[in-house]
């Protein structure tokens, strides 16, 4: 019979204004298994996760967690590390202007004397690095990879800390589908050779049916069932019935009749010069145009320019020495900053949320307006905090955010909720031209639906 390696018992996680993240949540972890943890945005997947790895330390939570025989009390993230716990988050924790090697050992440094070692730095990088594949010098900036390899980084610097149980929070939202597979075969490789054990935190459930051992699903911070390989109908339609509570016959919404009008937005011979490397084109030559009505797909590897261009066509919030020309309703017009391409009814939701796209201290209404504060002024350029907040709870509704409420601060909401209030902001904007970055990234089924 497999050794239980993990058990997390009727955890209970509130936070202020007694939201309950986490109602009795009960999670059992086999040694050398593949455990996947899937649910709803806002279910309370990275929250369970977050306590196992002590990041809400122990006392901040209700229940027990019990690991390798004994029962476990983190304090902080550095307790559950010297366990053998690491958790990788989905957004990527690199300094992009360090080295690989500088990145694996990141407070987990290889010194002699209170003095770095850095032959030994570069040595046992070089051995990590062998193991997760990355056949990169050890001293190459973290900046110049691409983001599948990036990834490749962050668990060779789990490697790093002798890890015993890794945690993967949306390992392959941000990769193509050959990076993604790369990925998913390295786990693999990770048990079998090392007896690694994992647990994965996904919406792919293409890739959860083919990698996992057991899938535990979580609906409204509560345990609904753990299906196990073999044993239990393992399929994709299975697991949504579990995350909804009912069965989705559709995945995608039928494309309406909507009549395709004249050329609204063109752009010409659009060059951009990558702002890190001189001389070196990020987008070379590129022409295309958009009609009314009409949804115009870009289609790209990783680092083939996809948002590169996205963003230098807003407002030149990439690049530089940018040249060509762009057209807006047959008129030729210039865009110098983000407020220009506002004001000319474009609008942008960025591939990367935390960092560009939401203010996270601030609150899901103030998210909303942003970009549209003038709209909501009265005489005198006051805002008008009536109608701001009408508008917030209206799109809060629209697009099912879930939260206690407008004034629930961004950074408090999970993945796939921010991404909905991205989402609200541009569509309350009503731009003429809407480009979207990955804006499904980390959003599970029904809301992609």
């Amino acid at each position: 019979m497999p050794k239980v390696l993990l058990e997390m018992k009727d955890i209970v996680k509130e936070f202020a204004g007694g939201v309950r993240a986490l109602d009795r949540v009960n999670i059992q972890v086999e040694e050398g298994s593949i455990h996947a943890l899937v649910g709803e945005n806002g279910a309370g997947k990275s929250t369970l996760m977050n306590v196992l790895s002590g990041i809400y330390p122990y006392g901040s939570y209700e229940g027990s967690i019990h690991y390798a025989g004994e029962e476990c009390r983190f304090a902080t993230i550095r307790d559950s590390e010297a366990r053998g716990i690491v958790i990788i988050h989905q957004e990527l924790a690199l300094i992009p202007y360090l080295s690989i090697m500088e990145n694996i050992f990141l407070g987990n440094e290889q010194s002699s004397h209170g003095l770095i070692n850095w032959g030994k730095c570069r040595r046992e990088a070089m051995k990590l690095m062998e193991r997760v594949g990355l056949a990169e010098a050890p001293d190459t900036p973290v900046n110049k990879l691409g983001v599948g390899k990036q990834q490749l980084v962050e668990i060779a610097k789990a490697l790093s800390k002798d890890v015993k149980l890794l945690i993967l929070d949306e390992p392959t939202a941000s990769l193509n589908d050959d990076d993604s597979q790369k990925l998913l075969d390295l786990i693999c490789g990770l048990r079998e050779k090392w007896g690694m054990t994992a647990i994965i935190i996904s919406h792919k459930l293409n890739e959860i049916t083919q990698i996992a051992d057991r899938i535990t699903v979580i609906r409204d911070g509560r345990t609904i069932e753990t299906l196990e390989k073999g044993k239990d109908e393992f399929t994709e339609d299975r697991i949504i019935r579990g995350m909804v509570g009912r069965a989705i016959t559709d995945r995608y919404p039928a494309r309406g009749e909507c009549p395709i009008g004249d050329i609204v937005f063109e752009v010409k011979h659009w060059n951009v010069e990558s702002p890190y490397i001189a001389g070196k084109l990020a987008v070379k030559d590129v022409s295309f145009n958009v009609r009314r009505g009409e949804v115009v797909g870009i289609a790209g590897l990783m680092g083939a320019g996809r948002t590169e261009l996205a963003m230098s066509l807003f407002g030149k919030a990439y690049g530089r020495n940018i040249t060509g020309q762009l057209f807006k309703n047959g008129e030729e017009i210039k865009i110098d900053s983000v407020s220009d391409a506002i004001r000319h009814g474009i609008a942008y939701v960025t591939e990367e949320r935390k960092g560009s796209g939401l203010v996270l201290i601030e609150s899901i209404r103030e998210n909303t307006t942003l970009p549209t504060l003038p709209r909501l002024a009265d005489r005198g350029g006051v805002i008008n905090m009536h109608r701001e907040v009408r508008v917030a709870e209206e799109y809060m509704q629209k697009l099912h955010i879930k939260a206690p409420g407008i004034y629930q601060k961004t950074g408090n909401l999970s993945g796939g909720n921010q991404q909905k209030v991205m989402l609200a902001r541009w569509i309350y904007a009503d731009p003429d031209v809407l480009i979207l970055d990955e804006p499904t990234r980390g959003i599970d089924v029904g809301a992609k639906y």
